[in-house]
């Protein structure tokens, strides 16, 4: 009796300094046992909110279905899960104390507070309160904060607003989660600790709501000085005032030659020729860098590499569309952002695209999308930058969105519907595929159905927002919303993804993983670029333009003592492996001979391909698609930037040293090579041709001399010169933007 009333005791304490309880109140069930079977990870996942439970147990996924729980705990098992009578017999507690054997371990102790609310709500009669106050707000601080050694740990509070107007603390029963579990370690009641220096994500749940902090563990570094570099626009203002922050100076600005090559790569993904490139090293202009970014936005190998990002995202392969309905909407995409049309504009006829895959190209979005989940997810998923796919299930376990999100967001889409001209196929047996034209269009009627309640489910848009949803043309309603200048989610969604191509990495990350609980790396200098998109009529080159001509793009590949372990700051420029398609363009390129592709015209560059390589089934596979293949380029099943593949593998490795394409380009008696040695070049002058069209520099002085060696010691001097066009294709200089 003694220790029943201390347990009592304990948890009235406990819940008053929570502020959640005073001594007339009970404990609420919709409220703290919730909590606490949140917090002792009973509802996850990997335990009881399984899909189909533990044991025989099964709770809601994180708890999102209170009154499920409440008729589990209460009623399933004949009640025997709690015991108002006996609540120390109860199995909810004897399992997670591990009183008697629990294969998920013990969860709490005995006396622990959350042990003190179950007890005390089932010694209290197993109640459940209609009238529970709702939360309406949780508060977390401090959204942002810096730990300077020697300081070690910080403590993040948590407060909750509710429906009858009490704010109360909760810190000591919400979930955290962290991001990295080896930069530091999490308190139950929101201490983190530091265990390396470095950032870490603390995600905090409580109940139905979900909020995220970022805490940065810096060194001292004692001694240090800001270098105070100069400012070029806002972007160098908000990544600079956080460098300050974290005691961490960015590097140089980048040479000229790092300058020229990257930005040619990541503006229209070819390398400058060497007489562009002697031209820009000539030039002593100050302004030559502007003038430069102008003229290669101003270029059409900028539509055609932008083209192949899109074709990616929109699925723009054959088998669903067909090799002609691949031409017209690779055609379409590129002449789209060619006449420089605005992206909301761009998504704003995809949305609401029909008719004939071939006289209309729009509507090849939707006959690539066959179901109206499918349509759903990747709508959200391209154009708004939010995954959705968990929803589908159940609630979104790291946002906000439910079940009734989804099927909301979803029901745009199921009169959607196809006439199929004429289906060749070459495969009988393959129901997937398509070749022929389709027209896609919208019938007056078809619902969804919700897969819990089996009621139809009205549209709505994510979010809410005052548009309102046209019944009798539901597509064209909701391309008007991504369009809109105030939709939340659209503008923020593509600043992120350009950002993410020009700099390697975004400033949210994964960049179409947009959610309250992902945060960005510059929180204000997102919200900015993305009001200054809005501001210049959604223009895909004017963003680009602005991110080039940042001092923060410009800055140099190579470490400094502050910055070197550094990967989201942007404190330096980060190297990463060039894409498929424009390292095949590039080889070809240094070789000076084109590249065959099945069933093209000789002289089309891998960027401008419409759609993916043949599959071996409906002919021959060749050299150059088989290459790209092993170097990452998708087969645009899904339209995530994930599919594109940028690991350093073996295959590639071997497709480099011996392979029969990069072979066939460099041993071609005409290539670049081959017109040096007609013209009668010697042997510096054919190497610095080599050097300047590969790495956009001639050769050092012990480059040179290693050149002049290797030739010396061989009787064949085109094959010497094909060893050495060879060693530069395979550095890691020419392979790696940097």
């Amino acid at each position: 009796r003694l220790a029943m009333t201390a347990a009592r005791i304990g948890t009235f304490l406990f819940l008053f300094s929570l502020g959640l309880a005073n001594a007339a109140e009970p404990v609420r069930f919709d409220v703290e046992v919730m909590a606490v079977l949140s917090k002792a990870g009973c509802n996850q996942g990997a335990c009881h909110g399984n899909l189909n439970g533990k044991g025989g147990f099964k709770l809601s996924l994180r708890g999102e279905d209170p009154a499920w729980d409440y008729a589990v705990l209460t009623r399933d098992m004949y009640g025997r899960r709690t015991d108002p009578l006996r609540p120390d017999d109860s199995l909810i507690l004897r399992k997670a104390t591990a009183s008697i054997p629990h294969e998920g371990g013990r969860r709490f102790e005995i006396g622990s507070p959350e042990h003190a609310i179950l007890r005390r709500w089932i010694s209290e009669g197993v109640r459940r309160d209609a009238a529970t106050p709702n939360l309406t707000a949780l508060d977390v601080g401090p959204r942002e904060r810096i730990v300077i050694e020697p300081a070690d740990r910080t403590q993040i509070a948590v407060r909750a607003s509710w429906s009858d107007g009490r704010v109360t603390d909760v810190a000591g029963l919400v979930v955290f989660e962290l991001s990295d579990v080896e930069t530091a370690t999490m308190g139950t009641s929101g201490v983190v600790r530091k265990s390396r220096d470095g950032e870490v994500d603390v995600s905090v749940r409580f109940l139905d709501r979900q909020a995220a902090v970022r805490i940065a563990f810096v060194p001292a570094r004692l001694g240090f000085r800001w270098t105070a570099p100069p400012e070029v626009n806002f972007i160098d203002k908000h990544v600079f005032a956080k460098l300050h922050a974290l005691r961490m100076n960015p590097s140089e600005l980048s040479d000229d030659v790092a300058f020229l090559r990257r930005v040619h790569l990541d503006s229209i993904g070819t390398l400058s020729t060497v007489s562009e490139t002697k031209s820009f090293m000539s030039d002593n202009r100050p302004d030559k860098r502007a003038r430069l970014i102008d003229e290669l936005l101003k270029r059409p190998e900028f539509a055609d590499f932008w083209a192949l990002k899109w074709s990616d995202l929109l699925r723009n392969e054959e088998k669903v569309l067909d090799r002609k309905g691949v031409e017209v909407f690779h055609a379409w995409i590129r002449q789209s952002i060619a006449e420089d049309k605005p992206l909301n504009e761009f998504a704003r006829e995809l949305i609401a695209g029909r008719g004939s895959s071939y006289a209309n190209p729009p509507a090849n979005y939707y006959r690539a999308l066959r179901d109206p989940l499918t349509r759903s997810e990747a709508t959200a998923q391209v154009f708004l930058g939010v995954r959705l796919q968990c929803a589908r299930c159940h609630n979104h376990p790291f946002e906000r969105w439910t079940m009734d999100d989804y099927y909301r967001l979803a029901a745009f889409f199921p009169r959607v519907q196809y006439r199929i001209v004429e289906n060749k196929r070459k495969d009988e047996f393959d129901k997937h595929e398509f070749d022929g034209e389709q027209v896609v269009w919208v019938s007056r009627t078809g619902e969804l159905k919700h897969p819990r309640s089996e009621a139809v489910v009205r549209p709505r848009f994510l979010a809410g927002g005052g548009f309102r949803v046209d019944d009798a043309d539901r597509l064209g309603a909701l391309a008007d919303w991504v369009a809109d200048p105030t939709n939340p989610f659209f503008a923020r969604a593509q600043v992120n993804r350009v950002w993410a191509h020009l700099l390697g990495r975004g400033l949210v990350e994964p960049v179409d993983d947009l959610r309250a609980s992902n945060l960005p790396s510059h929180p204000a200098l997102l919200d900015e670029l993305e009001r200054d998109f809005i501001r210049h009529g959604f223009d895909l080159r004017h963003v680009a333009r602005t991110i080039l001509n940042s001092r923060t793009y410009q800055l140099a590949s190579i470490p400094n003592d502050t910055n070197r372990d550094d990967q989201s700051n942007c404190a330096r420029a980060m190297p990463r492996q060039l894409p498929a398609e424009v390292l095949l363009d590039a080889i070809a390129q240094v070789a000076g001979t084109p590249v065959k592709f099945e069933g093209k015209p000789l002289g089309l560059r891998a960027l401008q391909l419409p759609g993916v390589q043949l599959t071996p089934r409906r002919g021959r596979t060749g050299n150059a698609e088989r290459f790209m293949k092993t170097f990452g380029k998708p087969d645009r099943l899904l339209g995530c930037e994930c599919e594109r593949l940028d690991d350093a593998t073996i295959p590639q490795s071997l497709q480099l040293v011996s392979g029969e394409l990069v072979t066939k380009l460099l041993e071609t008696p005409d290539n670049r090579l081959g017109k040096g040695l007609k013209a009668g070049l010697n042997d510096d002058d054919i190497v610095n041709d080599l050097f300047l069209a590969a790495l956009c520099r001639p050769p050092s002085e012990a480059e040179r001399k290693q050149v002049h060696a290797h030739i010396a010691k061989t009787n064949d001097r085109r094959n010497a010169l094909e060893d050495i066009a060879w060693a530069v294709i395979n550095c890691k200089e020419f392979l790696v933007r940097r």
